[in-house]
């Protein structure tokens, strides 16, 4: 073995690698500060030649000069983009094959956690797209499905790191095309729009049942009735219970205008309320109605026509419903489009007219409202978690590459660093 071509840049080499690595132990959780950037905050506008100033990850200070220890490590952006990390309020990244329990069109009680591959290479790959949080999704098979699982791309790390702390519970539900083909297939109900509609109210309507067993059960215990018997506990309807006392924030895959009207009719036939509805391609037909009952969408900037229910998609579907007061995210749905969120919001500059600031929060701010963590991620804002990435180019722009990624205050990805640019990873573990 010839060592002698490789030494002039071993050293080089060790400084990268020994730099990266003081860097990441500094942040853990110390102080940092990011000096010497373009701050695109996401609520109150950009500050140039700004500086944010991160304590035990939190974001401490943000503005032109910022007091900070004499002894903080300095990260010096060298003028460069710093914006909020990304948020995917759409996701079906780390669940390998699991991402539909199609066996049954009700199914509230799976856990998308249960099924979390924390290895799966495109958490990584969406790291270093910028992407710090995202909304893991069951499929659209079923009408009713499970619930979701909130992560932050800490790749590298065990699993239970990765889970985002104190996430509020989410849960997917579904109409239109997927689930009356997923059925309709083995001739067994749904088949139809009809049928779909007619399996969720039923399955709401055995909730209240349960939950009138389970409240007059209560009231006897309260009375002293020693002989009072619980009724028989059932997963799938507790979960579904939660729904109907708004624990869990309802998420729903729908495509056309109909379809969510039925959908808001039904919530508050029920009394639960809907968070927001995802795909969403007709929503500029009914704007005014998902605004005024406060429901948000999560939907792609320009996809359109690879389904029947996706033909009347048009690119000017996000600003036309931000205009008229819905919060609006756009979201990737996709292990590829997760990468280059930055661009797709971009889009919306191109296709409407959003402005700067309006286009980031569609991936950050009002993807965090979504998800339901909008109070600890999607802006640069002090007391918020130090969910940071610094660009390489303009962010809303095919030129935009993230260079460096921080979760939490801590680098865990470094374009600059050899190989895969992770801080945290290990190869095998």
């Amino acid at each position: 073995m010839r060592l002698v071509s490789i030494k002039p840049a071993l050293p080089c080499l060790w400084l990268l690698l020994g730099t990266a690595w003081a860097l990441a132990q500094s942040t853990a959780s110390n102080d940092l500060v990011i000096r010497n950037a373009t701050v695109m905050t996401a609520t109150h506008g950009n500050i140039k030649n700004g500086s944010v100033y991160i304590k035990d990850g939190k974001i401490a200070a943000v503005g032109e000069d910022v007091k900070a220890p004499a002894n903080a490590a300095v990260m010096d952006a060298g003028g460069k983009y710093l914006t909020p990390g990304i948020v995917d309020a759409h996701s079906h990244i780390a669940l390998d094959d699991d991402v539909n329990e199609a066996t049954s069109p009700i199914t509230p009680h799976m856990m998308m956690k249960d099924a979390f591959d924390y290895q799966d290479k495109a958490i990584y790959r969406a790291l270093a797209g910028g992407v710090t949080t995202s909304l893991l999704l069951h499929g659209s098979a079923n009408m009713i499905g499970g619930q979701a699982v909130v992560i932050k791309h800490k790749y590298g790390l065990k699993r239970d790191d990765l889970l985002f702390p104190n996430a509020p519970r989410s849960i997917k539900f579904a109409s239109g095309e997927n689930p009356k083909r997923v059925y309709g297939s083995r001739d067994q109900l749904p088949s139809t729009r009809m049928g779909n509609f007619a399996v969720q109210r039923e399955a709401l309507v055995q909730a209240q049942d349960y939950m009138r067993e389970w409240d007059a059960y209560n009231d006897k215990v309260k009375r002293g009735d020693k002989d009072a018997s619980p009724p028989k506990r059932d997963l799938k309807l507790e979960a579904l219970a939660d729904v109907l006392r708004g624990k869990l924030m309802v998420q729903i895959h729908c495509y056309r205008a109909d379809e969510m009207l039925t959908e808001i009719a039904m919530a508050k036939e029920f009394g639960y309320k809907l968070r927001a509805f995802h795909h969403a391609v007709e929503a500029y037909k009914v704007a005014d109605q998902l605004a005024a009952n406060n429901i948000g969408i999560a939907t792609w900037a320009d996809w359109w026509g690879f389904k029947q229910e996706a033909w009347d998609a048009i690119p000017w579907n996000a600003v036309i419903a931000m205009r008229k007061g819905v919060r609006v995210a756009i979201k990737s749905d996709s292990e590829d489009y997760n990468r280059r969120l930055n661009q797709d919001a971009a889009k919306t500059m191109r296709y409407g007219g959003a402005t700067e600031e309006e286009a980031l929060k569609m991936i950050t701010l009002n993807a965090a409202w979504i998800i339901g963590v909008d109070d600890r991620v999607g802006s640069i804002d002090v007391g918020k978690d130090a969910d940071l990435v610094i660009w390489d180019g303009y962010p809303l722009s095919t030129t935009g590459v993230p260079e460096k990624v921080l979760i939490d205050g801590d680098l865990y990805f470094d374009r600059s660093l050899p190989g895969l640019g992770t801080t945290r990873y290990k190869e095998g573990e």
